[in-house]
């Protein structure tokens, strides 16, 4: 009987939410658990990335636990790595569901590889993920907060593989072929949650009663794709939709069955230029864990073309927010795999059909050297309406 009991009072790991997602739990002692990353592949099997977790663990005494986090080679773009969590991607933490803080206390061993994870229990219950987690229910408490402004329009564009719904959001006071418009696009990839809470800050400053809010509305046609995947996400997953493809690099392929998600976001594209609407500038916001920076349309004419534009962008995000670039602003080439179809992105891909001026910005969640600290959900949120605010002052000067 004392022995069922202590088992009893022994630490769970669940994954039983929207967004949860773990491998092989494995308890070494009642206070020591091997997690193992899920990770996903490709429709090849190839491409593994395990850039995701999120699991809650109920039944936690005041004792510490110690977390290895295993399973975390991969690939990207078909060559092998030891994955993208290090030493410099301490997950975040929280004990009530809602605020979140990073871990601190961690080591990272480059030979196995795994990050091991100390935790000091607040309570019976706590929940940890790679990144503040951003689930299909957090876009629905947006949308409730925001959907009966009279500037705000939201259209069903297709269903996903999964036949959940993907939406266009429009933000706009009065609409105009004249009127320069920005194309958003947030979360093409399921795990880089931390674009989607610079999709709620640029909402949230767009809708604002705030004058410049009211003028950022006036002068611009704002549409928006704010959750490209919403499977990946409910799913807990990676970068792959639930067919294997990547939402972000099958973009000079038609694939209505197995692609849908690329298929509706490309058609919504097309509708509006086809109506004789103008894109002035398309940015899609990605995560990556240590990179930054800004890629503006292929080096085949678009860059000359473009070349001004781009300048302006990069240099008003440069002085004007947060973003810390690793390196100078590029352009990107035709394709990121050469000789194989189905590898284009959505800014390589909207060009080669359309001549859009397409860009493609990474944040970190690693270190930010300009802020001083690991980005916070308080640091997402700003630069939202830092972007909103650089993306209208690039175009206004076309």
């Amino acid at each position: 009987m004392i022995l069922l009991l202590a088992a009893l009072l022994l630490p769970i790991v669940h994954t039983d939410f929207e967004g949860g997602s773990l491998g092989k739990v494995e308890q070494v002692s009642p206070t020591h658990f091997r997690l193992a990353v899920k990770g996903e592949s490709d429709q090849d099997g190839r491409n593994r990335q395990a850039n995701w977790y999120y699991f809650r663990v109920d039944g936690a005494s005041s004792k510490p636990l110690t977390l290895d986090i295993v399973n975390l080679p991969g690939e990207y773009n078909y060559k092998p790595n030891q994955g993208a969590i290090t030493k410099d991607t301490p997950p975040s933490i929280s004990f009530d569901g809602v605020h979140w803080e990073h871990v601190t206390t961690f080591e990272y061993d480059p030979q196995e590889p795994k990050l091991v994870l100390h935790v000091q229990p607040r309570g019976p219950r706590f929940w940890i993920a790679h990144c503040p987690p951003y689930t299909n229910a957090s876009l629905a408490k947006l949308r409730e907060e925001i959907h009966r402004s009279p500037d705000f329009h939201e259209e069903t564009i297709g269903k996903t593989a999964g036949g959940r719904d993907l939406v266009l959001w429009t933000i706009a006071h009065g609409e105009s072929k004249d009127k320069q418009t920005i194309w958003l696009m947030f979360r093409q990839h399921s795990w880089e949650s931390g674009s989607s809470w610079v999709g709620e800050g640029a909402i949230r400053t767009l809708l604002s009663n705030a004058p410049e809010s009211k003028k950022l509305r006036d002068q611009v046609i704002w549409k928006i794709l704010p959750l490209c995947d919403p499977d990946g996400v409910a799913r807990g997953g990676v970068r792959f939709n639930v067919n294997g493809f990547d939402l972000n690099r099958n973009w000079d392929v038609a694939g209505p069955v197995k692609m849908p998600e690329i298929t509706a976001q490309r058609n919504a594209v097309r509708q509006w230029l086809n109506a004789g609407n103008r894109i002035d500038l398309l940015l899609s916001l990605h995560n990556t864990e240590t990179g930054e920076y800004l890629e503006g349309p292929p080096d085949d004419g678009g860059s000359a073309k473009f070349k001004p534009l781009a300048e302006r962008l990069f240099q008003l995000l440069s002085t004007e927010t947060s973003f810390a670039p690793m390196r100078p602003l590029s352009f990107a080439e035709k394709t990121t795999t050469p000789g194989k179809a189905g590898r284009m992105t959505v800014i390589q891909g909207l060009y080669a059909n359309f001549g859009v001026a397409g860009f493609l910005m990474e944040q970190r969640v690693s270190f930010n050297s300009k802020m001083g600290h690991l980005p916070e959900l308080a640091d997402r949120l700003k630069f939202g309406g830092d972007l909103v605010r650089a993306l209208a002052s690039a175009v206004a000067a076309k």
